[in-house]
């Protein structure tokens, strides 16, 4: 691959890292991701590579199910399959897969893996390709150092295994993590369809949409993505598949007898004691229940130490629905679950956990009506209070963000997700 156009991919890659979003993120959540300490990254980066030399010896991979000429769905994460679990019924042929080390939680077993020791063979790539990044994207190339070192390699690994195994067509839950990011670019190269569904919500400061096929929920994605850049390929609105079950048993209680927390890698330890106090002391009456986002290895003990009647949800465990469906009202920050209680008739209330200069309203939905806000601890209770003897119908706040809400097809979404890509699929075999 010639320098430019290495360096113009792998910028495409790492997109989302490069962003003022991502800069703007609290300290404790980039260090998690990138240390600030430079030695504790270039231990980062020697572990990453003894990972790449010696963990294969050890992990030799055998996936269970071939996947020669079959459609893939790409995961990275739980809530990816989550996603996409709905197609393997309906698409013959489909499987998963996912990278070797990727924490896929209790559906590891149920993903095929490729194998990314083959990396090892580009990492000479990586000086000049820190060098051209660098006078690409200036001193933040120099600052995240070890993420365009871990990313080193996969879109050439992804060409590997694109011409061994020849996929139909590619569908992805995930559009600007690295390794997805990679393989779609990859495929673009390669002529192997591609199609998107949302996970969760987007952000302005995704990448642009690049897919041949994207299966958006609903006008808010679609905004957003326009406003990422020039969009590709062909839109349409399906709604949120993986919501359909549960829609049909949307929360008709009027009280607030549950309230559910819910926290992400952003929000302060601090900020979560506090508000669990809070509420356990105003609300002692009611089912109080803490669930972390499936990525934080934070060690959350501290709440049970706060009330033992506090419930823990273990995210890597229990859906994300399931969960919402014990809850009459929910307190979240920056998360798209806010969206997914809304839809489920489920009081939300948008309330920082987390004193950084991080985008406040992330996802936009206090601007749109989705969700109240309370700017300080205070005002929650408050919130709380007035609608715990007569909690207000929320469901259709959801429609700017679900297109099927409210519709014939509420409930419906996986059938018009297999209606639109057996239509993409078919065109796309009769043109070969």
């Amino acid at each position: 691959m010639r320098y430019k156009k290495l360096i113009t991919v792998y910028a495409d890659i790492l997109h989302l890292r490069f962003t003022d979003t991502f800069a703007l993120l609290p300290a404790h959540a980039i260090n998690a991701i990138s240390p600030v300490n430079v030695f504790a990254r270039i231990l980062r980066v020697i572990g990453y590579t003894a990972g790449r030399l010696i963990l294969p010896l050890f992990l030799p991979l055998k996936n269970q199910e071939n996947l020669t000429g079959k459609i893939w769905l790409y995961v990275v994460s739980k809530n990816n399959y989550e996603s996409l679990q709905f197609l393997q019924n309906h698409l013959p042929g489909a499987v998963f897969v996912a990278g070797q080390n990727k924490e896929i939680g209790i559906y590891n077993q149920k993903v095929n893996r490729l194998s990314t020791r083959r990396k090892l063979f580009y990492y000479f790539k990586f000086f000049p390709l820190l060098w051209g990044l660098y006078r690409l994207k200036g001193k933040r190339a120099l600052r995240f150092f070890d993420l365009i070192y871990v990313a080193t390699g996969y879109y050439e690994l992804s060409v590997h295994y694109l011409k061994k195994y020849r996929p139909k067509a590619i569908i992805f839950a995930n559009d600007h993590n690295t390794d997805p990011r990679a393989l779609l670019l990859a495929a673009k190269a390669a002529g192997v369809p591609t199609i998107y569904i949302q996970h969760a919500s987007v952000s302005t400061s995704f990448p642009p949409l690049a897919f041949d096929l994207s299966l958006l929920e609903g006008q808010d994605s679609l905004n957003k993505y326009q406003a990422c850049g020039p969009i590709a390929g062909t839109v349409q609105f399906i709604g949120m598949p993986k919501a359909d079950d549960f829609l049909k048993n949307k929360k008709q209680r009027t009280q607030i007898k549950a309230i559910g927390v819910c926290a992400n890698i952003i929000d302060e330890l601090q900020a979560i004691q506090e508000l669990l106090t809070r509420l356990t002391q105003e609300f002692p009456d009611r089912i109080i229940s803490f669930r972390p986002h499936p990525s934080d290895t934070r060690n959350f003990n501290f709440i049970f130490k706060i009330n033992p009647a506090i419930q823990f949800s273990d995210a890597k465990a229990e859906p994300a629905f399931s969960f919402l469906t014990k809850q009459d009202a929910l307190i979240a920050a920056d998360s798209s679950i806010h969206l997914e209680a809304v839809m489920l008739n489920v009081l939300s209330i948008y309330y920082r956990l987390e004193k950084s200069n991080f985008i406040t309203d992330y996802y936009g939905y206090v601007q749109h009506g989705l969700v109240e806000q309370a700017p300080n601890l205070d005002q929650l209770i408050i919130i709380l209070k007035k609608y715990q003897y007569q909690k207000p119908e929320v469901s259709e706040r959801a429609r700017y963000y679900n297109a099927v809400i409210g519709t014939e097809y509420e409930g419906r979404s996986h059938e018009m997700a297999i209606q639109h890509i057996q239509a993409f699929l078919n065109k796309n075999t009769r043109r070969n």
